[in-house]
């Protein structure tokens, strides 16, 4: 099987039920690592997989979980939480998954949870997805049925719950210790870290935060194997993964691939290449905050090492496209807008810093500009750089435009010199 994760998404069926996905070896995972294998042994065999982090950061996914405490004097409750909040511009990747096979998800779940020990979970929902609430809470009334959720799972020692959490919102919660505010009631603001939530997470107990593709990687490693998996990938990171285009190529959307896919095989042939009229001028690899590349990095595959070689992140792995009628100031301004709306104020930089950006690039566009605004945007994005702020969404939001500035700045030049042509608008 090459296509694990989205097996179960057919065009003729608008999701999978539990008998859909019981039909094709679904639980299956989950009853091997409960029946078979102590909570250690399923985090080395996801460890010895290569799973890495879906969510953008790429830590290894078995790693992070066995640095959680779980010895005599460890605290006893634990915690696990779905990162279920997909607010990053251009990415659409979980929503298939949540919408399609939600008790994919949830097998993930109970294997993680059961390689922690955590007898509580919760899935910390996007509040804007609707149609993933209503059969997310019907996959867990199917499955708690079944007996696969609640008290001694299995007929073991292990009792798991589920809690599906509809979130109010906010960019920002999808930084997980801004998303455990939330999920406690309070203002979604980041912790300082260290602590980091694997030893004071959720209400102060150990915490493990996983995105939903990652946990929905998790049942078929224990199914069919750690060689298996490894087996699917092209290159050093292992596995499959959903990468997706959006902009203006023939045929926006979502493909499971094997990671190590190039760019080009990606947006020429499944994405179908540029729609008729359009040139490509660059692209986002991951999403709104990484960095631009440029078709001379089409055969660049897509893997975490490979695309930080080139200058950019994988992120989330869905590509966003510049054509060449789009004007790419226009464009990151768009993008500066969105990230200055969504910073939660907590430290000065951000809440002060995006505002700024956004100001001088309005001025620029509106012909007010000078020549020194873009040594100011340089500045502007060391000085909400890493390491510079709370979290990373200012970074983040850097990355487009220090970008821009690097390989488009004869368009920002344009504006301020009084030459800029129709190039288009976004």
């Amino acid at each position: 099987m090459e296509k694990p994760l989205t097996k179960n998404i057919q065009p003729d069926r608008a999701f999978a039920t539990l008998a859909d996905y019981e039909s094709t070896g679904g639980y299956l995972g989950m009853r091997k690592a409960i029946t078979d294998l102590q909570p250690k042994e399923v985090q080395q065999w996801v460890k010895d997989a290569g799973l890495r982090g879906r969510g953008g950061a790429g830590f290894s996914t078995g790693l992070k979980w066995s640095l959680v405490p779980m010895d005599a004097d460890a605290p006893q409750v634990r915690y696990l939480v779905v990162n279920a909040d997909e607010m990053e511009p251009g990415t659409f990747k979980d929503r298939l998954l949540l919408e399609k096979d939600p008790h994919q998800l949830i097998e993930g779940i109970i294997i993680a949870a059961y390689a922690i020990q955590a007898t509580m979970a919760y899935i910390f929902l996007r509040g804007e997805y609707h149609l993933a609430a209503q059969r997310l809470a019907y996959a867990l009334l199917e499955a708690r049925s079944k007996g696969y959720l609640g008290k001694h799972v299995l007929d073991s020692g292990f009792s798991l719950e589920i809690v599906l959490h509809t979130s109010a919102g906010r960019y920002i919660c999808g930084e997980e210790t801004a998303l455990l505010n939330a999920l406690e009631g309070k203002r979604a603001t980041p912790r300082a870290k260290p602590p980091f939530p694997l030893i004071s997470g959720l209400w102060g107990k150990p915490t493990v935060v996983n995105n939903v593709e990652t946990l929905c990687n998790v049942p078929h490693i224990l199914q069919y194997g750690v060689e298996w998996y490894q087996g699917l990938a092209r290159c050093v990171d292992k596995g499959t993964k959903l990468f997706g285009a959006s902009g203006r190529v023939k045929y926006p959307g979502l493909w499971e691939l094997p990671m190590g896919t190039s760019i080009r095989e990606i947006i020429e042939e499944h994405a179908g290449g540029m729609r008729d009229g359009y040139k490509l001028r660059g692209f986002l690899p991951g999403g709104a905050s990484t960095d631009f590349l440029l078709p001379e990095h089409l055969d660049v595959g897509m893997e975490f090492d490979a695309i930080a070689k080139a200058g950019s992140r994988m992120g989330t792995g869905n590509i966003i496209v510049l054509d060449d009628k789009t004007c790419p100031v226009q464009m990151v301004l768009n993008l500066e807008q969105f990230f200055a709306q969504e910073s939660c104020g907590w430290c000065t930089p951000c809440r002060d810093g995006l505002p700024w950006t956004v100001t001088l690039l309005k001025d620029i566009i509106a012909g007010k500009g000078r020549l020194e605004d873009l040594d100011r945007l340089a500045g502007l994005t060391r000085m909400l750089g890493p390491g510079n702020t709370f979290c990373a969404l200012a970074p983040g939001a850097m990355e487009p435009l220090q970008s821009a500035l690097k390989y488009f700045r004869e368009d920002f030049e344009r504006y301020i010199v009084g030459h800029y042509d129709e190039v288009g608008v976004v």
